[in-house]
């Protein structure tokens, strides 16, 4: 086989659905009345908005706000009030609390040194997950969770393959139940834009590094210079 023909084949394999899991385990718990602990890392109030309130219905969730990726502090800062808030302000069927991580910039940049330069959503975001699910994952597992997963899925700019495989690796170290995701499926993506005009959250234009918001400028300065007159 030679390696076109390779790469066609390759392109054809349709991904993983993991909403389709995620509706399983959903279907499981209604039957049975069960409501498992879920510890949800999150990246932000807009992206947890849809994903709480959609789980909220079947866990009791842990909502863990761990992001030493975000620069500057202002922006971090920023941030974590407006999850706090529509937290506060949210009714659930079931509770959610919020835990606030350490916020230590350094061990972002330790973990993606030498990957300044990789495109978003390549190398570095990966190490950036890997970081940010680890210690996700721990926390689950120091607080007896059943479940753990991320509301990064929800973001048309992340990869669920990509972040369902980090959450993985992770679970299989600390000895915990990885809750499949993609939240953009169902019309999650949709959904958080209309609950963030409701509680006029804060919607960021950048994923949160500087990274990302030197290629968020870059694209808003390319746009513009193409529809200069």
């Amino acid at each position: 086989m030679n390696m076109n023909t390779k790469k066609d084949i390759q392109s054809v394999v349709p991904k993983h659905n993991f909403q389709v899991d995620l509706d399983r385990i959903i279907r499981r718990l209604e039957r049975t009345g069960e409501v498992p602990h879920l510890l949800l890392h999150a990246c932000c109030a807009p992206c947890s908005s849809y994903t709480i309130e959609y789980l909220s219905q079947y866990f009791k969730i842990t909502l863990f706000y761990y992001n030493p990726n975000i620069a500057p502090d202002e922006e971090y800062r920023h941030r974590v009030e407006e999850i706090k808030r529509f937290v506060a302000e949210f009714k659930t069927k079931h509770p959610v609390t919020l835990i606030e991580g350490e916020y230590n910039p350094k061990k972002f940049y330790d973990a993606v040194r030498g990957l300044e330069s990789e495109p978003e959503g390549g190398k570095r975001c990966r190490k950036c997950f890997k970081l940010r699910l680890a210690e996700s994952a721990r926390l689950a597992k120091e607080l007896g969770a059943e479940y753990f997963t991320t509301t990064l899925t929800i973001s048309p700019m992340k990869d669920a393959q990509v972040l369902n495989e980090v959450a993985q690796e992770q679970c299989d170290i600390y000895g915990i139940k990885r809750l499949p995701s993609d939240f953009k499926k169902k019309g999650g993506y949709k959904r958080s834009i209309q609950l963030s005009a409701e509680y006029n959250l804060y919607r960021q234009n950048y994923c949160g590094c500087v990274y990302s918001k030197r290629d968020a400028e870059a694209r808003d300065t390319q746009k513009n210079e193409d529809t200069a007159p």
